[in-house]
């Protein structure tokens, strides 16, 4: 067992969709292909092991995402590599759970639109996967969105081919159970860098924005500014990024004007160096050619 503090944060990052629970049946059990994980019933009660279930998340980190292609809510093949070149943020749902997964999609979509505030919805993508397949379909995706208010432009759901969720789910360090309630499962937000590597796993059922905004703002402005974007523009709007702070009060995003200030006190220091030694060169030669 985990007895380092890490355990009481997993243990509190960990939530198990055992709440997820629908009334069982009392009808005999249906065959597994007429209804959803969620509904039902005589499955084997089990759950996950943490350790062992944190070690795997955790052990991804830093591989690339796979080439896997997945249908839209249109049903139309989306490969992931389609979001190379900007930031991804990647959760697994299941359609069927009507307590934790909407709860959590909630609160991620309230942590996501404020991370839009400040770094703004074309600086990164958001998707979600549905791993309860075949039900988690792309019109149950489609519905799922809609139920729950979702509509930013930069979050998409998609849904797996049942042949492909254990290759998929693995390559994120994604662990769930089948139990008799539906699954237990990691609650975990993982956060692709542009070049398609995991970046960071980020835990629990409730997100704030700067859960999410802090390593993408790392991200963002560590990266090489793109060639076909104007230089002055981006170095602006990077600085700006850089000097927006999140107020744990508020739950929102400011600017943090001390910042503008630290920044122009360093450009400045900096041009003083220059003109130091620019003023030494020039008078070192003004030295030698009266000498001479």
């Amino acid at each position: 067992m985990i007895r380092s503090p890490l355990r009481a944060a997993f243990a509190a990052a960990l939530i198990f969709s055992a709440s997820c629970a629908q009334s069982a049946d009392k009808a005999p059990e249906p065959k597994l292909t007429e209804r959803p994980q969620g509904a039902r019933t005589g499955l084997t009660l089990t759950t996950l092991d943490e350790k062992t279930a944190l070690q795997l998340s955790q052990s991804v980190i830093g591989k690339p995402v796979g080439d896997h292609v997945l249908l839209d809510r249109e049903q139309r093949p989306t490969p992931l590599s389609k979001y190379r070149g900007k930031p991804l943020l990647v959760n697994f749902v299941y359609t069927a759970c009507f307590n934790v997964c909407p709860t959590t999609t909630k609160n991620l979509q309230k942590a996501v639109e404020g991370t839009v505030s400040v770094l703004g919805a074309d600086r990164f993508n958001i998707v979600s996967i549905g791993f309860n397949q075949p039900f988690d379909s792309p019109q149950a995706m489609k519905i799922f969105a809609t139920q729950y208010g979702i509509h930013l432009p930069n979050w998409e759901f998609l849904s797996p081919a049942a042949a492909i969720v254990d290759e998929l789910t693995k390559n994120f360090g994604f662990s769930y159970v089948a139990t008799a309630a539906g699954f237990d499962h990691m609650n975990q937000v993982t956060i692709v860098d542009a070049n398609g590597r995991i970046f960071r796993q980020v835990y629990g059922e409730t997100f704030t924005a700067a859960d999410l905004a802090e390593p993408l703002k790392a991200m963002i402005t560590g990266a090489p500014i793109p060639p076909q974007t104007g230089t002055l523009e981006e170095i602006v709007d990077r600085i700006r990024i850089l000097c927006s702070v999140y107020d744990p009060v508020s739950g929102k995003y400011r600017t943090n004007y001390a910042l503008y200030f630290d920044i122009a006190g360093f450009i400045s220091f900096m041009i003083f160096l220059l003109w130091v030694a620019w003023s030494f060169m020039r008078k070192r030669r003004s030295d030698k050619i009266q000498s001479g």
